[in-house]
């Protein structure tokens, strides 16, 4: 998940749409003007006001890929669905599969009010959305992809819950390769820099690692980290 910078005016309080108590905590659902957010444990993950930086985790995974025919991604985190929504609208994707633990921010998309942005994206028959933890998935199945984009935190340096740093480290990196394929690509978003995840990333193997920036209004830009399963 994701925290976006809000440009948008907004006017009043927010309200709240739906509040939930899942196994990580608590989860909010709530409307800001026109916004619609997403809260987490009290911490702001993402809104509806951009989308720009979740377009651009996946494409940048997609360029990555090159040539290669009708890949397969598997998109760590729901969220508010950017992510889907655009890497559904491309068709050069083959298989879409969406790991997201929280089963409050899937009923919001398919039959609440985030389903107005998703609800083509969920109904596409490539798409298949997963109801797990992302660090047990990617330790535990036997699936394999083209392409691991995630957006389950405001990034490796800034995460949501505690337990999400082992994502991030040399173990959790080896488990994100394990379901890679050969010349596959992790693409992972973060709300800024992180030179430390780098070096990690390039210490657990992988290649061809580099950051792209997205230009934001003001303050620090989010940036997508790109990696290369080698192969």
């Amino acid at each position: 998940m994701t925290a976006t910078h809000d440009t948008h005016d907004t006017h009043g309080a927010p309200v709240v749409l739906d509040r939930r108590k899942g196994p990580y905590g608590e989860v909010v659902l709530r409307r800001h003007g026109e916004l619609l957010q997403i809260i987490a444990n009290g911490c702001f993950l993402m809104d509806t006001s951009d989308g720009r930086s979740e377009r651009l985790l996946v494409d940048a995974a997609l360029e990555a890929l090159g040539t290669r025919k009708a890949p397969n991604v598997l998109i760590g985190g729901l969220g508010v669905g950017f992510s889907l929504a655009h890497a559904a609208a491309d068709p050069r994707w083959g298989a879409i599969t969406v790991v997201e633990r929280e089963r409050a921010v899937i009923d919001w998309h398919l039959d609440g009010p985030l389903a107005a942005l998703s609800a083509q994206a969920v109904a596409d028959p490539r798409t298949q959305i997963v109801e797990t933890d992302l660090i047990e998935y990617v330790r535990e199945t036997s699936a394999t992809y083209d392409a691991l984009c995630l957006d389950i935190d405001n990034g490796p340096d800034w995460t949501v819950t505690e337990g999400n740093d082992d994502l991030y480290s040399p173990a959790g990196l080896t488990s994100c390769a394990r379901v890679l394929k050969p010349g596959g690509v992790l693409v992972v978003w973060s709300a800024q820099p992180s030179p430390d995840f780098e070096e990690t990333l390039r210490n657990a193997g992988f290649q061809q690692v580099r950051t792209e920036e997205i230009p934001v209004a003001r303050g620090v830009p989010d940036v997508v980290h790109i990696a290369v399963r080698p192969g």
